[in-house]
């Protein structure tokens, strides 16, 4: 068997649409760390104990401080750029999530990927798309992943 490269190049709208139902990933392990945390909690002034107080999370239900679910959720766009590229395209844009499910906490330390596979294509306007792409982020270690979501993107290709 041979060893996928990342990201997958698609050469336009057509490969993208015969991609559907096809796994790729995992992407590397990306580091949750805490000061990764602690910037995010600045950025959206969440600063629930759980998220950055070490000393308090090590006493509380997880063991050690966690991640915001919406932290694990905004890497998404990153895992999906690491695992395909798609060529041609004028733009693309965050259309919106279908479904977001947070299943596991990623602790402060741990190691995340994710897999993604392509759901649904919808050709909307000549030279337009609209696709849904449900991502599984994994926690290293972890039986239950961090976070499963389906994400709406809408491209733009060049004629």
């Amino acid at each position: 068997m041979t060893a996928t490269t990342y990201p997958v190049v698609f050469a336009g709208i057509d490969e993208l649409e015969a991609s559907l139902d096809v796994e790729l990933g995992p992407t590397p392990w990306l580091a949750m760390e805490q000061s990764r945390i602690d910037t995010f909690a600045d950025c959206t002034e969440d600063h629930q104990w759980i998220h950055v107080d070490p000393t308090r999370g090590a006493a509380g239900p997880f063991g050690a401080t966690v991640a915001h679910g919406f932290l694990t959720l905004s890497l998404v766009p990153h895992f999906i750029a690491q695992l395909r590229r798609v060529d041609g395209l004028l733009m693309g844009v965050n259309y919106g999530l279908e479904r977001v499910r947070f299943p596991a906490p990623v602790r402060a330390g741990s190691r995340i990927r994710a897999r993604a596979t392509m759901t649904s294509f919808q050709r909307l306007t000549t030279g337009s798309a609209q696709l849904i792409t449900t991502t599984t982020v994994e926690v290293e270690g972890s039986e239950k992943p961090a976070c499963v979501c389906e994400l709406v993107a809408r491209y733009t290709f060049a004629a």
